[in-house]
């Protein structure tokens, strides 16, 4: 597809770009045990979401996609502050960041 002499990439490639971070997020949150390792898997999972968002907002020639992309990165940050937080209090804690060390609730 053209638009003038530049050409647009096609919807079909967002979603598989998409696709592939979201799936290299979830493997990451399955395979490691390193709960910052995992923390980054999860945003990796966020911004495919974003991707697929801000894709088809241009695609439908709405803004609304990019508005709520706006507001998932807001409560990303946060959720990141919160969650490298509680991430120092375990490791101040149990001396570990691995989630197969950790037993807090076996207590």
């Amino acid at each position: 597809m053209t638009i003038g002499n530049t050409m647009a990439v096609p919807l079909s490639y967002y979603l598989i770009l998409s696709a592939f971070v979201f799936l290299t997020g979830v493997v990451g949150v399955l395979i490691r045990r390193n709960l910052i390792v995992i923390l980054l898997s999860v945003e990796l999972m966020l911004n495919a979401t974003n991707i697929n968002f801000v894709a088809f907002s241009e695609y439908f020639h709405q803004v609304a996609g990019q508005v709520f992309v706006f507001f998932a990165l807001t409560v990303a940050a946060a959720e990141v502050a919160v969650g490298l937080a509680i991430i120092i209090a375990l490791h101040r804690a149990q001396s570990t960041i691995y989630v197969d060390e950790l037993n807090l609730l076996k207590r």
